[in-house]
């Protein structure tokens, strides 16, 4: 972390902190001690508690932004082999954690508690633009409408597997949506293959 401002240290040390711990009855205080800060100093930088749970779950979110290109596997992929290694990723054990996290301040800032409706801001919009640019490269002419799709789909299945852990028939339902994508590229290549028939006044 050398090289970070405070801030970032701070903030970088709460994230691995917290994915460990959770937030259950996590004070300002207990996790200041945790890392080696005081409360006061958490409060100076992120504004409470709800500020600095608002700062991670931003912070975690655009670190998984920026594994988006080393994520998706080559260009000669198929947008499917994509999308799968892209699901792979996201619903990986480890990062549980962070995507309860994600969820519970997620509802806290729809009811408008105080200290979490900055995460509503960009909360789709921050992903539309990098994920369209993929699907846009991988084929999908719709890209933007595909990753607004892919955005919903991801969080759902994700909440189903957060609140069910029922891997295997999480993995199956992401199966039929990217499969459900597949079979809607390759109808549309066929149709754009086909000559069209002109018909001939009388």
């Amino acid at each position: 972390m050398a090289g970070k401002d405070p801030r970032q240290r701070l903030l970088h040390a709460a994230i691995d902190h917290i994915a460990q711990r959770g937030i259950s009855d996590l004070s300002l205080r207990e996790l200041a001690a945790a890392i080696g800060t005081s409360h006061r100093m958490l409060i100076h930088h992120f504004g409470g508690r709800e500020g600095l749970l608002v700062a991670v779950v931003q912070a975690v979110e655009q670190r998984q932004r920026d594994q988006l290109a080393d994520v998706i596997p080559d260009p000669t992929a198929t947008p499917g082999d994509a999308m799968r290694a892209w699901w792979k990723h996201i619903s990986d054990a480890s990062l549980w954690p962070n995507e309860r996290l994600f969820f519970e301040i997620y509802g806290q800032a729809l009811q408008g508690r105080p200290g979490t409706v900055e995460l509503l801001d960009g909360i789709i919009d921050a992903w539309l633009e990098p994920a369209a640019t993929i699907l846009t490269q991988l084929g999908f002419d719709d890209g933007k409408a595909t990753a607004r799709l892919g955005i919903a789909v991801t969080r759902g299945l994700l909440l189903d597997l957060l609140a069910t852990r029922e891997v295997e028939q999480v993995d199956a339902a992401m199966n039929v949506h990217i499969a459900a994508l597949e079979a809607l590229m390759t109808l549309r290549a066929v149709k754009s293959a086909t000559p069209s028939r002109v018909s001939s006044g009388s």
